[in-house]
């Protein structure tokens, strides 16, 4: 099995469970605060794991340049943005539309690619990538009244604008990364994801700081008063982010980005079997879809 295909199933369950600490720690922070932990609290993580690579392993460091720092910086204020809307939708009461849309990301970022990278995707693989769009929105859906006047409200409510705009401050973000670490050439593409990610999450860190003390002094003050939970964040959004990254260093964003809807069957698995939640007929379906997509963009790409 591709290695990239490997490193993005354990990024996507990293991703699951940072996304369930981080709307647990949203109940003692707000949104901005939220946020800021998943970066703040990330970076020693992400230095450690650059560490590690050049002096455990031996791996040079690179020599970054301009088209780097461009693409970083692109990148983490995406990302940023991205992060930020997606928190904010936890303070909706009909977030799961808004979360529907944000599941897009996918389709996004293989636009993204096209325009930033000039990267392709054959038919095959666009199609299943629909589909797994499809079955994700579904599941996110699978709670919500499927009338004519619920869908049109969906489509033009406050927290699909939202879901949307967060879909695409990541797929540009995704792509940005990639361009990012591509920049890098040379050391490998384990230290060339490493060193981005560093740089990124010390970037964001530091504009997510300077903005804190400056508009919203006191979540920079919570998000220190709860440091034991969210150094947990800090640590397994970090585990995720390298995946995501060396996954994007090793693939084109698109078909990460959609292999990457594993992490809703994951999140409906562990709620059926750990907290014996009922799963309903929409939720079976999408997975179905999810899994469907999946299979048959793998089985394009394992040559």
């Amino acid at each position: 099995m591709p290695l990239w295909i490997v490193v993005t199933l354990f990024a996507a369950f990293c991703q699951n469970l940072r996304s369930a600490l981080q709307k647990h720690l949203k109940g003692r922070l707000g949104t901005t605060g939220a946020t800021f932990v998943r970066f703040g609290y990330g970076f020693p993580f992400a230095l450690a794991y650059v560490g590690v690579l050049h002096w455990g392993f031996g791996m040079a460091l690179p020599v970054p340049g301009a088209d780097f720092a461009v693409a970083a910086v692109l990148g983490g204020l995406a990302q940023i943005g991205a992060t930020f809307l997606l928190v904010h939708l936890f303070s909706f009461r009909n977030f799961a539309v808004g979360t529907a849309y944000s599941k897009t990301e996918p389709v996004q970022a293989a636009l993204f690619g096209v325009l930033i990278l000039g990267e392709h995707v054959d038919l095959s693989a666009a199609i299943a990538i629909a589909v797994g769009v499809a079955g994700v929105i579904l599941i996110s859906m699978a709670r919500v009244p499927m009338t004519a006047k619920a869908i049109l409200a969906s489509l033009t409510g406050k927290p699909a604008l939202i879901g949307l705009a967060s879909a695409a401050l990541f797929g540009a973000s995704a792509a940005f990364y990639r361009a990012a670490s591509l920049a890098l050439e040379g050391p490998g593409y384990l230290m060339q994801a490493a060193y981005a990610l560093a740089v990124v999450t010390a970037f964001q860190s530091v504009v997510m700081i300077v903005w804190m003390a400056l508009r919203e002094p006191d979540q920079l003050k919570a998000s220190c008063v709860h440091w034991r939970q969210a150094v947990w964040v800090g640590l397994v959004g970090v585990a995720g982010s390298a995946g995501w990254f060396t996954a994007m260093t090793l693939q084109q964003v698109a078909y990460v980005r959609a292999l990457a809807q594993v992490e809703l069957v994951f999140t409906l698995a562990f709620s059926w079997f750990v907290f014996r939640e009922r799963v309903n007929g929409r939720e079976l379906a999408g997975c179905v879809l999810i899994v469907a997509a999946i299979l048959g963009l793998l089985w394009g790409r394992m040559g």
